[in-house]
């Protein structure tokens, strides 16, 4: 596990983007009021677990969430 001290060193590299797709995660940071490189850096984390398998596939999530809306008070009196 990483120390808080390791989490916050940060290397420099470079690397080449489509120009809209920057355009677009510059437009998302100034809206968030977030820094570019914040930005990049939780969407690399993102990545990195979809690929580990670490978090849950977003069409998972979002049928629970159907399926918690749809039945909510069957699953509020089975948890009684």
């Amino acid at each position: 596990m990483q120390t808080a001290t390791e989490r916050l060193q940060k290397v420099k590299f470079a690397t080449q983007a489509d120009p809209v797709v920057l355009e677009t995660l510059r437009s998302i940071a100034g809206k968030e009021g977030r820094q570019l490189q914040a930005l990049i850096d939780e969407a690399l984390r993102e990545y990195i677990e979809r690929k580990q398998g670490l978090s849950p596939r977003k069409h998972v999530m979002q049928a629970l969430q159907a399926s918690l809306t749809r039945h909510d008070d069957l699953y509020r009196k089975l948890a009684e």
